[in-house]
């Protein structure tokens, strides 16, 4: 393969080095396209076609449903290895030692306490307010109490920075639950695994003991892991742009989430539970919905099937509707809402219309359902999407810091209107 592309413009031909990565993409760098040219660019509305940066954290192939962490098949990190060890790796590039990881759990531990002002931040907020939008506030928040810069240079400073952030960002999470459900504000015990105090910190209730479901911690387990990075999506390359303009970690995360929330990134899987609530509402029928999922004049959209990226198969639908059908089993949840889920799954697999356009089940599908079954209110699932997807927001800003790479400022083709003359109010 040439080593170079060729463009004409205006029977002017101008080449460009091409760019291979280790599994073999090809992109052409057009860094110097602009100044060579005399001001053309390209425009790439949605960067479909355009890749933002070079990164060793993960490689993702949506045509034959490939994700892999620093080399890692998604599958057998979720089930071999834990969250934290998954988070590490992400972050610094291998898998921990054992002395590594029990130092890194036990220095997120002694970072899991959130300074009381924040507190009385959350106590200002209603009730009513979105949880993304309380979480984002409390993230940035973190800033005013942690104001020194990080030195992305030092591995001891970043490494003191990850661990802060990884300690008190689930008890953000689920100091935001608690306040929408009115509980007390909890913070967890020391001697939990790094999930169980998760899960203990969310759901304890005041006058009665905690007691943890290993399926449960399983399937949170595995949803952490699955969404902790998925490339350059929206979230992750709002975090990247924030912080090349060297914002700090914290404020970067909280742009990130800002991201996340929006109903056509982490908010799907809550666009799933929606749409099945109407379903239900509209009297149940699934096949009713399936038929007019096909027909083209019809506006409903069938949320949580199909996936931007994945042409074929998500590779984490796969894994996680295993841990949905065993947390289902395991609790014996009497739930229309999941009845109409699994019985909207069941056509979907089995319709040749769905099967011949590989319109499958998505991690966001499944990983709703496993939610609802918990017991975790639906406009709470983005905030568990942004706390499985904080080490690959870390491990990129990171990365993004550590190559110094320029602040982001894309171009645009103008198409207002040219010069005008002002025209004074009273000739308006």
């Amino acid at each position: 393969m040439a080593n170079t592309a060729s463009i004409e413009i205006e029977g002017k031909k101008y080449d460009f080095p091409l760019v291979k990565g280790t599994e073999n993409e090809v992109a052409i760098d057009i860094t110097k396209l602009r100044g060579s040219t005399g001001g053309v660019i390209t425009i790439d509305p949605g960067y479909k076609n355009t890749g933002s940066c070079e990164s060793a954290i993960t490689f993702l192939d949506g045509e034959k449903g490939i994700l892999r962490y620093r080399g890692y098949s998604i599958e057998e990190l979720a089930e071999k290895a834990d969250f934290l060890e998954v988070a590490y790796l992400l972050i610094f590039g291998d898998l921990p030692t054992k002395e590594q990881s029990e130092k890194f759990h036990n220095d997120i531990k002694a970072e899991a306490v959130v300074d009381e002002d924040v507190h009385k931040i959350l106590d200002a907020f209603p009730k009513s307010a979105h949880p993304m939008g309380v979480l984002s506030s409390l993230t940035a928040a973190l800033t005013a109490f942690n104001p020194s810069s990080v030195d992305v240079s030092s591995e001891e400073d970043m490494y003191k920075s990850v661990v802060r952030i990884l300690g008190k960002f689930p008890v953000l999470v689920a100091w935001t639950m608690r306040k929408k459900s009115g509980l007390p504000l909890d913070y967890g015990n020391k001697n939990l695994g790094y999930v169980e105090n998760i899960l203990k910190m969310m759901f304890k209730v005041p006058n009665e003991e905690y007691t943890q479901n290993p399926i449960l911690v399983n399937a949170l387990d595995k949803l952490l892991i699955l969404h902790a990075d998925h490339e350059q999506n929206c979230s992750t390359s709002t975090v990247r742009i924030t912080g090349s303009s060297h914002a700090g970690l914290f404020v970067s995360l909280a742009a990130g989430i800002s991201a996340l929330w929006g109903p056509l990134h982490g908010g799907a899987n809550q666009a799933v539970l929606e749409m099945l609530e109407a379903i239900k509402t509209d009297g149940g029928d699934t096949k009713k919905y399936m038929a007019k999922a096909k027909d083209k004049n019809d506006p409903f959209r069938l949320m949580g099937f199909g996936h931007r990226v994945y042409k074929n198969f998500d590779p984490r639908a796969k894994i996680i509707k295993k841990a949905a059908d065993e947390v289902l089993g395991d609790l014996g949840v009497e739930d229309p809402i999941l009845g109409i889920a699994k019985g909207l799954e069941k056509e979907a697999l089995e319709d040749q219309y769905f099967v011949d356009r590989k319109l499958y089940p998505n991690v966001d599908f499944y990983s709703g359902i496993i939610y609802r079954a918990m017991g975790i209110p639906t406009d709470m699932f983005t905030v568990m999407f942004a706390l499985g997807r904080l080490p690959g927001w870390i491990a990129h800003w990171r990365e993004m810091r550590l190559r110094k790479e320029p602040i982001g400022r894309p171009r645009q083709i103008y198409i207002g209107a040219t010069e005008r003359k002002f025209v004074p109010m009273e000739e308006r």
